[in-house]
This record gives structure tokens, sequence and C-alpha cells, in this order.
């Protein structure tokens, strides 16, 4: 496919550094305590600075996967620390969307780690514009790769700030496989859009059960057979005591929204949006993540009780899915 010549400023841009972006606060010990609650870790070593866990490691420790949590901006969109940079690092997504590609999507995000990070560190990040590929179609629409490396570093009094960690950000800015389409056909009967159907999940031997289970209406969850922990998503171990035996209990299909989000952008169909996703704790014991429907946005709450039901979509393998979503209770 030949290049297009409004690219070429575009991949001018390749090897840009944006300046810092600050973190509101010092590394510390209340955030890496409700972080490692929501995650379900229980490692002494992030939160007894007394341990012997943490003792080994020269006192308390974040967890390494916090990294990104420490520069985020919070609930306000673009809400930085004073001295950050105005520099807009997405410059190039914004650049290519308006020569007609308006969508985006993540592809994936790997983090490396440096070190672990103790409490009191002050971080900071910058962002490099690090590569655009060629122009491409995929089944969600033609555009380009782009890839963001963001370097961390902890802020050093008198010395050098130590690089601690780094993470590549890669997105797909494209236009929509339907509007490419149109744009193929001048003729004066336009073709139909295309029906997108929602992505077939991967299954395998330690997943079968659970979507065999919702085709018949039934909410299974995963349970050691030598201590009974219950495991979501399913695994081949169990966490606790590492056995391999493992059999199913039938949920009730009864539970409280522990934590939840309401999706606006980008916009993939076939989803719906505003597009509410609910993390929620099933009566059982165990959580798992699924979408919330015939909730408005500002009727959903956190300990809202809900109740599964079964939806039957059709998936983009042009088979049919049950699919667990889950519906408020009413009183």
């Amino acid at each position: 496919m030949a290049e297009h010549d409004w690219m070429k400023a575009i991949r001018a841009l390749v090897g840009k550094e944006y300046g810092r972006v600050y973190a509101w606060d010092a590394v510390n010990a209340p955030m890496i305590r409700h972080w490692c609650e929501m995650m379900g870790i229980a490692n002494p070593a992030y939160t007894d600075a007394g341990s012997p866990a943490a003792a080994a490691r020269g006192g308390q420790v974040a967890p390494a996967t916090m990294l990104q949590v420490w520069c985020l901006e919070g609930l306000t969109q673009n809400n930085y620390p004073p001295g950050s940079t105005t520099e807009n690092p997405y410059e190039a997504l914004t650049l290519i969307e308006a020569q007609g590609y308006p969508s985006v999507v993540a592809v994936n995000s790997d983090l490396e780690f440096e070190r672990e990070l103790h409490p009191g560190e002050r971080l900071y990040y910058v962002t490099r514009l690090d590569s655009i590929g060629e122009e491409k179609t995929t089944a969600l629409g033609t555009g380009f790769f782009v890839t963001l490396l963001l370097s961390y570093f902890s802020q050093r009094d008198g010395s050098p700030d130590e690089k601690v960690g780094q993470q590549l950000f890669r997105v797909f800015k494209f236009r929509p496989a339907q509007t490419s389409q149109a744009a193929k056909s001048a003729s004066s009967e336009p073709a139909a859009a295309p029906k997108i159907r929602r992505p077939a999940p991967g299954i395998s031997d330690d997943t079968r059960f659970f979507w065999d289970g919702a085709r018949q209406g039934r909410l299974l969850v995963q349970r050691c057979k030598a201590c009974g922990t219950l495991r979501h998503p399913p695994g081949p171990v169990c966490s606790q005591c590492h056995s391999f035996e493992w059999d199913t209990l039938q949920a009730s299909g009864l539970g409280t929204v522990y934590s939840f989000v309401v999706m606006h952008y980008p916009e993939v169909p076939p989803f719906e949006y505003p597009n509410p996703v609910a993390l929620v704790e099933l009566d059982e014991g165990t959580r798992l993540v699924a979408q919330l429907v015939g909730a408005e946005r500002g009727q959903i709450a956190i300990g809202q009780r809900v109740r599964v039901e079964f939806a039957t979509v059709e998936t983009s393998d042009g088979g049919e899915l049950a699919l667990p979503q889950f519906r408020p209770v009413t009183a």
C-alpha cells in the first residue's frame, strides 16, 4: 500500500520525547494497602513494614506492577500536578485522526521493572513516540499501529534521577471497517454495513466448564477439591494449596457490585455505549468481571445487589455464546 503524503510529517515525530509528567503523591503505604486489597494480594512485604518479608527487601516495598498507578491523573482527565508538561504525547494520534481515522483501540501494554519502589520515592515519567507502523487492514478497519514508550524515574536530590521502569503502550488508530467499505462504494446503491459480532473467547480445558455451564443457564465457579478455595478466572492449580484437583460449584447468581467502570470511548462495535462493566463479588465469596445491564450510569453504586442473567450473542467465528451479565436487584 502506497504511503500517504500527509504521513511524512507525522512520521517525522517518531523519536520525539515529551516532557515530564509528575506523580501527585510519593509512593505511600495507604495506596499500596488499598491496591493490594483490591487485587487480593496478601504479601506482608507490601503491607507490613515490620515483617521479615519486608526486612529482606530493605523495608516495605510497593508491588512492581503498581508502577503506572503512581503517575495517573485521577478522576479528572489530564489533571496532572504543577510542573508537568503541557505537551500532548498523543499528538501523532490527533494528526492521524484528522485524516479520517477516528477510532482507537489499545492493543497491548508491556511493563518492565528495574527494581521495587519504597515509600517516600517521588516519580515522574517521560514519553517517547517509538514507532508508527505501515498502514494495515484488520477486522476492525484500516489504520496504523502507534507505539509509545513511557520511562519512569525516581527523583534524586543531588544525584541523577534513577530509571525504575518502562511501559510500552501500543494502540491501533483506524478507520472502522464499515466506513472503509462505504468509501470504496461509489455507486448509488451503498453497500450495507457488515454486522459486527462479539469476539469469541479463547476456550481451554481450564475454562470450558464455565462456558458450557453458561449455555445451560448455570454460573459455575472453579473449586479446589483439596482445600475448598474458590477461584475465578479458572486456572489449572490452586493458588492456596497448589493442588491440581478441582471441581465446580454452581453459584446462586446473586452478588454485590464491588467496583465498576462506565466505558465511553473508544466506541468499538458491537458494544453499546455508555457500557457499564462491574467487578461483582458473588455471595459464595469470589469475584468476576461482567457487563451490567438494565442500569443507568447514575443508578450504579458500590454495594448494590445484582443477579446474573444469560444473554445469547453471535460471535465473530460464526457461533453463539451464552454470556453471563448482571442486572440490579430491585427491592
